[in-house]
């Protein structure tokens, strides 16, 4: 769990950081969102790795050799002096953490009994969920009270308890073969080629106004060739990389579809709701860190009555109510605007928050709950990676609807502030210095835009999880009296 929540936070507190950096190291906009970016690169070619790394290096040596590498990593982010020296300890940050939250959850999941799953993942839970809430709360009380490079010193205590910890108590289970095949260089070379290149479109193609960048379209051809390319080997490999095998379980499929619109809310709205209180609503980064902090603790609360409730109810049936009351929680927030207060952002997430707890527990244990436990470590790695894809295929999207939205809003307000308005000529008439009260004048209709903006984003986002409600139907009810699915996939 230590290593879980380190991966965890550091996906979401340095967004907070982001200016300061950026102040401190010299670096332009454009250049610091590589901070971000190449952590996410990084990880997300790890996480399909998981099943073959463990069986390579076993479990243990390879949860340690991860915490590890990030906690080295994490030290050296700390002490970085130019942008690109700080992005490239990010990547070796990366590779470290990717593996951590898949490997997590597959010793947590194989620790448990069948009957017991659904309580595991309201543990492991706590870390996955709260964790993207309570990273930019950290961060934003460490920029405002203190500096920039704490945000990832925080890591080290946490690192080598971790590390002495897993060495201690993680053991490997007789059913994970050590594997002496040699290493498949060329699947290897096309995972890395796809997902690397599919994640550069998703995280870089709203800053390269998609495909009018001849880069960005070259990055789409290369992740479509090489992952359909990546696909067809490893289906007939009888030693793949990846094993695909698992789909064949209808839940885990099933679970996966789920699992990119709970990754598109989790990752979109983690993203562009800080945004949004910042930009719109004028909070500080503590200020944004305490507004997202409701959701954080609705989730902790939400989780363990999940857990139980999953002895009697089908997990359809709470996974259905988690998307609809997300879905509340967005359509609120989207009911907000620069005016509103603090106080009145505070239900809105907490619901949001609420709802992620029925939304994990029950569809983690579905997904999961026909693997069998050989295959765990594999199929957890794919899980993570299609939620992370799902959630960068979400920001990707949310950040093209508020740009667009916000043109479109902007021309249309623009349109009516001309002097042919009577409230503007009153506001000009006998104005000595009327450059500056146009100045304001468009400050004003500029904010508005991108409050129409960010309300149709959120707006969306409700749309989306209600349309996704019916997916549910897909996964495998449980059996009478138990809380997870009867048979296990070999």
């Amino acid at each position: 769990m230590l290593g879980l929540i380190m991966a965890i936070v550091d996906t979401s507190i340095d967004n907070v950081a982001i200016t300061d950096m950026a102040g401190t190291l010299g670096a332009t906009f454009d250049e610091i969102g590589w901070v971000a970016t190449g952590y996410i690169l990084a990880s997300v070619i790890v996480m399909p790795l998981n099943g073959w790394l463990t069986a390579r290096f076993g479990r243990r040596n390879f949860y340690a050799a991860c915490i590890l590498i990030f906690t080295v990593a994490s030290f050296l982010c700390g002490t970085a002096t130019s942008v690109w020296q700080l992005v490239a300890y990010r990547v070796l940050q990366g590779l470290g953490g990717g593996a951590l939250q898949p490997t997590a959850q597959a010793i947590l999941f194989e620790s448990y009994p069948p009957e017991k799953r659904s309580g595991a993942m309201a543990i492991f839970g706590v870390g996955a969920m709260v964790g993207p809430a309570i990273g930019p709360t950290l961060g934003g009380f460490i920029v405002d009270n203190y500096s920039w490079p704490l945000i990832f010193y925080i890591n080290l205590p946490i690192g080598i308890a971790a590390f002495f910890m897993t060495l201690a108590f993680i053991k490997d289970q007789s059913y994970i073969k050590r594997s002496t095949n040699p290493v498949d260089w060329l699947g290897l070379g096309l995972l890395t080629a796809g997902i690397a290149s599919l994640q550069y479109v998703l995280e870089r193609g709203q800053t390269e106004d998609w495909f009018s960048s001849q880069t960005i379209v070259i990055m789409a051809v290369i992740a479509v060739c090489a992952l359909i390319a990546f696909i067809i080997r490893e289906i007939r490999d009888p030693q793949p990389l990846v094993d695909l095998s698992v789909f064949k379980a209808r839940s885990f499929t099933a679970g996966n579809i789920i699992g990119i619109v709970t990754g598109f809310g989790l990752y979109g709205s983690a993203l562009i709701m800080p945004l949004y209180y910042q930009n719109v609503m004028g909070f500080t980064a503590m200020g944004t860190g305490l507004a997202l902090l409701p959701g954080a603790l609705a989730t902790a609360v939400s989780m363990p009555i999940a857990s139980r409730l999953g002895k009697i109810l089908d997990p359809r049936a709470s996974i259905a109510f988690g998307l609809v009351t997300f879905a509340l929680g967005c359509w609120m927030v989207g009911g907000l605007n620069q005016f509103a207060s603090f106080e009145s952002t505070l239900l809105p997430r907490a619901i949001q928050g609420f709802a992620l707890g029925f939304m994990f527990v029950p569809l983690t244990t579905a997904t999961l709950g026909e693997i069998s436990r050989a295959k765990m470590a594999n199929a957890t790695g794919v899980y993570t990676l299609v939620r992370q894809l799902g959630g960068s295929l979400g920001i990707a999207i949310l950040q093209l609807v508020e740009t667009r939205r916000q043109d479109s809003a902007y021309a249309t307000l623009a349109s009516g502030v001309t002097m042919a308005n009577q409230n503007v000529a009153n506001m000009l008439h006998g104005v000595s210095n009327q450059a500056t009260m146009l100045t304001g004048i468009y400050g004003q209709v500029m904010l508005n835009a991108e409050t129409v903006a960010y309300n149709d984003v959120f707006r969306l986002c409700a749309v989306i999880f209600i349309i996704s409600v019916p997916t549910v139907l897909l996964l495998r009810g449980n059996p009478p009296g138990t809380d997870h699915p009867a048979p296990l996939v070999e």
